[in-house]
């Protein structure tokens, strides 16, 4: 297998007959975050010829809670990525979670399918190591390079990409226009989708949006955030003393990202494709402005700029394969509605993708193949359809302020409800087997229509 990750060279400088860099692989990735990279990194290891392209170099920052579930820590071991403490991960051990008056804390259930434990790493860190590892599989990386458009055949086929070599800022360094052809490209570039969208599929207004605002705080060792062995969700977020009347929109979460970093965010949510209209910065000032002095969240301690980010929800984006292109991770809209956990399905989506598109180029014709990949988005639906419609139904209740309040403040007591909770909102539950309350969760995810 090849390993190869190019800044500025082009793989084996091949030129067409019009002088413009010419590339044809097996498959080609748009986007090197997990998404991409988990496709990128089973398509290698299958043995195929798989580009990847980024118009970043890395590393490079992406606007996320940085906190892994223990679906995404599952879907990493089966990556075979190193997730040790030496390796510059920090664990968690469980959720708390504040509202209501309560604050309650419940360890990450232990099941058969994932680990009872979470992780927490920057995107910077992150997504770096992840395409890397997939360059050690065998993928060919190519960053600071921007596609600018589909290729296209006369019956409207995906055959290929092309991009333009661009500097750190996003301009283009004066290189010729590049092709990159593949019987089959692959849009993981994030929520933007603008490859999907410059072929005609366009974000479904009937489901859920959210948007989500974090920075980082760099806290004293005198703070109790220091470290911290939970995530932290705070689903009401005041304006004022604890005792206040005043109950901000959205819900909020901190997470310990090791050395005394935190990640702080808050995210709210809408049933539809259209976004909240608030003041993001205002809420998040409102909020910091009031939590314990002691936690030292300060001006003075704050890393980096507040920044936003949407979160396309429910699979918003359908076909999730058609016409040579197959859609993975934000692209395809595959955010959990319940929590903004988008990681985990991005890496499932590679992994799932990988696996049809090896079946698909094992077939003896174009006929055989397009019935192959047929496979994707029924495989995708089946895992995580009714899953997504059952969140759908959530939003549309935790979207309004007060009745978020009424279900915290007598919800949050009650143990069993809780737990029942807690598996379904964090995606940890078993999907054979397990205890009554994944076979519950289980068996509601089968009745309602798939998303």
């Amino acid at each position: 297998m090849r390993a190869n990750a190019l800044r500025n060279g082009y793989l084996d400088g091949e030129v067409d007959t019009m002088g413009t860099a010419a590339r044809t692989a097996d498959v080609v990735v748009v986007g090197a975050g997990p998404g991409g990279a988990a496709t990128a990194h089973y398509l290698a290891q299958r043995g195929l010829d798989v580009v990847v392209l980024d118009k970043a170099t890395f590393p490079r920052d992406k606007i996320c809670g940085d906190g892994l579930t223990p679906r995404a820590v599952a879907e990493l071991i089966s990556m075979g990525v190193p997730t040790r403490e030496e390796d510059g991960w920090v664990r968690n051990t469980g959720l708390r979670v504040v509202g209501g008056g309560h604050t309650i804390e419940m360890d990450w259930p232990d099941l058969e399918t994932v680990p009872s434990y979470g992780l927490v790493r920057t995107r910077q860190d992150l997504d770096e190591t992840l395409v890397r590892h997939a360059v050690t599989t065998g993928a060919t990386l190519l960053e600071g390079h921007s596609v600018t458009g589909a290729l296209r055949d006369d019956d409207g086929r995906v055959t290929g990409v092309t991009a333009k070599r661009v500097d750190g800022r996003g301009r283009a360094v004066g290189e010729p226009e590049m092709t990159f052809t593949a019987p089959f490209v692959i849009d993981a570039g994030g929520v933007s989708a603008r490859l999907a969208t410059s072929v005609g599929r366009e974000k479904r207004s009937d489901r859920p949006m959210g948007v989500a605002v974090r920075t980082y705080f760099q806290v004293p060792e005198t703070s109790p955030r220091y470290t911290d062995p939970l995530m932290e969700s705070h689903l009401e977020l005041w304006d004022g003393a604890p005792n206040a009347s005043d109950l901000l929109p959205g819900y909020g979460w901190i997470f310990a990202a090791g050395g005394g970093l935190a990640n702080v965010g808050l995210g709210s949510v809408s049933s539809t494709a259209k976004a909240t209209k608030l003041d993001y910065k205002d809420i998040f000032a409102r909020w910091m402005a009031n939590v314990p002095d002691e936690w030292g969240f300060t001006p003075e301690n704050q890393v980096g700029d507040l920044r936003s980010a949407a979160l396309p929800m429910a699979f918003n984006r359908q076909p999730l394969y058609a016409d040579g292109l197959l859609l993975v991770g934000d692209s395809g809209g595959m955010v959990s509605p319940y929590n903004g956990e988008g990681i985990a399905y991005a890496m499932q989506a590679g992994r799932i993708g990988a696996d049809v598109i090896s079946q698909a180029l094992a077939r003896p014709n174009a006929a055989s193949r397009e019935r192959a990949m047929q496979a994707y988005a029924r495989t995708m639906k089946a895992e995580l359809g009714g899953y997504y419609s059952l969140g759908k139904q959530f939003v549309r209740i935790i979207e309004h302020p007060g009745i978020m309040r009424l279900c915290t403040r007598y919800g949050l007591p009650r143990p069993l409800l809780m737990k029942f909770v807690h598996k379904l909102l964090s995606d940890s539950y078993d999907r054979t087997g397990g205890d009554a309350l994944d076979r519950i969760i289980t068996a509601l995810t089968k009745v309602v229509p798939k998303a």
